[in-house]
């Protein structure tokens, strides 16, 4: 009920002129269990009011959002706004132990944020264990009132998640994983808007796009996958991506749109056909070794007026190892760098990180294996604390962290080259200390350990600009001889690619202890994370805020 009254208010918003430039939008989520069947199977899942995907949050640019999440089933919860900056307010940021301890049973909180300067399509999505598997939806941020899109405005507009399901339950997939030191079994299917589609041995309609010929639709594309990579095509249709991330890009047409978990793409599409029915297809990349779920999953584009019995279009999918068509999808990204929309890039640095990802193996005596397969950054596999960083920040509570997270990696190697002989990583719960308003440039480094591959990065509490990426290992020397400082890409998640690297900038303006890992559910798990501790400033405006007085406690 909550929601639907949140709805009618933003509808009369937009009916209504009113002269308050922000407002103050309330939401209620209610953690529940909900038996539901895919794959004409049935079980209970995690939701947000007994929706799969949950409630798309609405607001505008500068308003406060108010979302009260109360717990009803057996997990600690949390819920993270992946993308919203969260100036000033870390503890509405959401990950479990970083910026809040999480949301027990029975209990609930109040995260309350408000949205500074951005607008477009972001995700919400619980952050603890896997349970956004099946907790995640949409968030749409509109332009100030009376205030255009930079691109011709659509005649409507429509949401898109992409998704995974397990037939299994998910906490007990990666809970055994974990137990046998092995990576957990790959999801059974994908989903658009929860729903698979047709699939072996199941038939299922799936999720169907009504458009009318003659017009412009806006797809508002989000990949809330936990653990793939996936390519998005719709037959027979062009896409002009105007949007990653809530930060706006120079227009360009693509027939595929490739996406990381956690990213997401904002494209139109002209319904210029006169009648049929065109498929929608999502399927999965991977260009190594690594196992994925490797089903397409499909939904149909259908015109109004056209008979229910005609047959569905067809188009072909990305191949599986398909890196030449996601280098053409991340290269064609620009920044719009208007005046009313400049790329503030960061032109001299105060920090130069190199920070290699990768797998590896650590001595593991109760698993099956006798190894356990872990991640790390500079080969440190994060520990999770059990009291949040940020608490322990604010209150200067010693022995949770330490502030010596290192800014290179403590033995430099071949990174992408000869395979080192030792595969283990130290354990540590240790964060990068940056002084407020500070410069970074931060290169992401994959390696060609055991199973090199594509890594989503994600860097909460800031937009980076991608300045540069290639093959290989990094050259100081030369690669930032080739870097984009004029136009890069915005964003929050970047991919860094398969035995490459990614060179990223931001400007540290927001006092907090803040998130980096991989948004691979698996590679956080085994500690592919680490943490950016950033000190207050000397303005009034440039402290972190004290805590809620409904904060969770650990």
């Amino acid at each position: 009920m909550a929601c639907r009254v949140e709805a009618v208010v933003f509808l009369a918003a937009l009916v209504f002129p009113v002269l308050a430039e922000s407002v103050v939008r309330h939401y209620k989520f209610s953690v529940i269990m909900k038996n539901t069947t895919r794959l004409c199977a049935t079980k209970a899942i995690v939701t947000v009011n007994g929706k799969l995907p949950g409630p798309t949050l609405y607001a505008r640019e500068d308003d406060t959002v108010i979302v009260r999440v109360i717990n009803h089933v057996q997990y600690n919860v949390t819920i993270h706004w992946h993308g919203i900056k969260q100036f000033r307010t870390g503890w509405a940021d959401g990950p479990a132990y970083i910026t809040q301890c999480p949301i027990q049973p029975g209990q609930s909180y109040k995260y309350n944020f408000t949205i500074t300067g951005q607008r477009g399509t972001l995700l919400w999505h619980a952050h603890i264990s896997w349970l956004r598997a099946t907790v995640y939806g949409a968030l749409v941020i509109l332009p100030k009132r009376g205030v255009p899109y930079p691109f011709p405005k659509p005649d409507k507009e429509e949401i898109i998640v992409l998704g995974e399901w397990w037939k299994a339950d998910v906490e007990a997939v990666i809970d055994q994983a974990m137990q046998a030191g092995l990576p957990p079994n790959v999801s059974d299917a994908h989903t658009i808007n929860g729903h698979p589609g047709p699939a072996p041995n199941c038939f299922s309609l799936g999720y169907t796009l009504q458009v009318e010929s003659g017009k412009t639709y806006m797809l508002r594309i989000i990949n809330a996958a936990v653990n793939e990579e996936l390519f998005f095509k719709v037959a027979g249709h062009k896409l002009t991506v105007v949007e990653v991330d809530a930060a706006y890009t120079k227009p360009f047409e693509a027939d595929t749109i490739f996406m990381g978990p956690g990213q997401t793409t904002t494209a139109l599409l002209t319904a210029d056909q006169i009648t049929g029915k065109f498929l929608i297809a999502i399927s999965p990349f991977m260009d190594t070794i690594v196992a994925v779920d490797n089903l397409t999953s499909t939904g149909t584009l259908s015109y109004k007026g056209t008979n229910e019995l005609a047959s569905t279009s067809l188009t072909s999918i990305p191949p599986q190892n398909a890196t030449a068509v996601t280098f053409s999808f991340i290269d064609s990204l620009r920044s719009l760098n208007s005046p009313e929309y400049p790329a503030q890039v960061p032109l001299i640095t105060d920090h130069s990180l190199l920070f290699v990802i990768g797998v590896g193996f650590n001595p593991c005596d109760t698993c099956f294996t006798g190894t356990q397969a872990v991640a790390d950054i500079n080969n440190i596999s994060f520990v999770m604390p059990s009291t949040a960083l940020l608490q322990a920040h604010y209150y200067n509570t010693s022995g949770v962290f330490t502030d010596d997270f290192p800014g290179h990696p403590p033995i430099p190697y071949d990174y992408t080259g000869q395979t080192p002989l030792n595969f283990q990583t130290m354990n540590g719960t240790k964060v990068y200390r940056l002084a407020y308003n500070s410069s970074v440039q931060l290169v992401l480094q994959g390696t060609s350990l055991i199973a090199p591959e594509s890594h989503p990065i994600h860097l909460h509490g800031f937009n980076f600009y991608v300045v540069g990426k290639g093959l290989g290992n990094f050259d100081p020397m030369k690669d930032p001889e080739k870097f984009n400082l004029v136009d890069p890409v915005e964003r929050n998640t970047v991919n860094v690619p398969t035995a490459g690297w990614t060179a990223i900038r931001f400007r540290a303006d927001n006092p907090g202890v803040w998130f980096l890992h991989c948004h691979l559910e698996v590679h956080t798990t085994w500690g592919l994370k680490m943490a950016f501790l950033v000190d207050n400033g000397g303005g009034p405006n440039e402290s972190i805020l004290p805590p809620p007085a409904d904060l969770p406690k650990c």
